[in-house]
Order: structure tokens, then sequence, then C-alpha cells
């Protein structure tokens, strides 16, 4: 099993997630056809793959504008649990997480009741916005200083 989270752009606390249990291959980016879609004009149709090898997880990176961990752009790295990935220089966060208990305890917090406060649990040191900030939901519209992403189709 394999967990994404979208975190906040602030404060670092994932605001949605998508578990998968058997995909060989997870695709992120803007187009509809991504396992997960992210609606930023700085995140590429196609940007980021991820895969299932005979070691465990690899990241590919697909997108023009570029992957980042821990500030350095990569083209190919193994995943390791809870890292965090970048899209573009500054683009979404996403962390992910292949140990299962951490994925459950993940669901967990994110699938409760908003009006339900999460539990005492010393080993989880998450909250949990009560709101999804408005500029995460909305589709950006690409701006003009954006570089155009990998597959853009332009006229001749």
């Amino acid at each position: 099993m394999i967990t994404l989270s979208l975190l906040h752009p602030l404060h670092k606390t994932p605001v949605q997630h998508w578990t998968f249990e058997v995909e060989p291959v997870i695709r992120i980016g803007r187009s509809s056809d991504n396992d997960v879609i992210l609606y930023s004009a700085v995140v590429s149709r196609h940007h980021v793959e991820i895969y299932r090898t005979r070691d465990g997880w690899e990241i590919k990176s697909l997108g023009t504008n570029g992957t980042y961990l821990e500030g350095k752009r990569i083209t190919q790295v193994p995943v390791e649990d809870g890292i965090v990935i970048r899209l573009a220089r500054s683009g979404p966060n996403i962390q992910i997480r292949t140990s299962p208990e951490q994925s459950s305890a993940l669901k967990a917090l994110l699938n409760r009741p908003r009006s339900q406060p999460p539990e005492a649990d010393p080993d989880i040191h998450l909250s949990i916005p009560t709101e999804v900030p408005k500029h995460i939901l909305e589709e950006a519209e690409p701006d003009s200083d954006a570089v155009p992403d990998d597959d853009t189709d332009h006229p001749h």
C-alpha cells in the first residue's frame, strides 16, 4: 500500500490524501487521466510517475518545471517512507507513505468527521485544518509568468 498526501502550503499538514493498494504506476499531474489530479499552473499535465519496482517504489519526474526533493531537482529517485516531493519550485508538496501503520493512522485522521476532535495519540503529530483553503480547491489558470508545461499544445 502507498498513500500520497497533499500538504498545506504553510502548515505542511495533510489536506487531501490518496491511497493505492495494487496499482503498479501512479501518475500525478493536471490532466484528468492522472491518478492524482492537481490544479496548479506550475504542475505539468503529466508531471510525475511513481512506480513499483522489485525493491519498493521509485519516483520519475516528467514535468518541465521539475520535481524537487529537499530543494534539489530530481529526475528519478527511490521512495523512502515519509519522503516529501515538491512539484515545481513553487508548486504543491506531496508526502509519500509506504508504511501501512502510518498510512492507516493518517487515513483515520483524515476520514474522521470534522466535528469530532482527534483522539490524543502521542505518536501522531498532525493537525487537520477545519477548512481546505479556497486557493487549493480552485482550478488555477496559467499565469503569464508560468513556464508552459511539457505537453501544452502550441499553434504553429
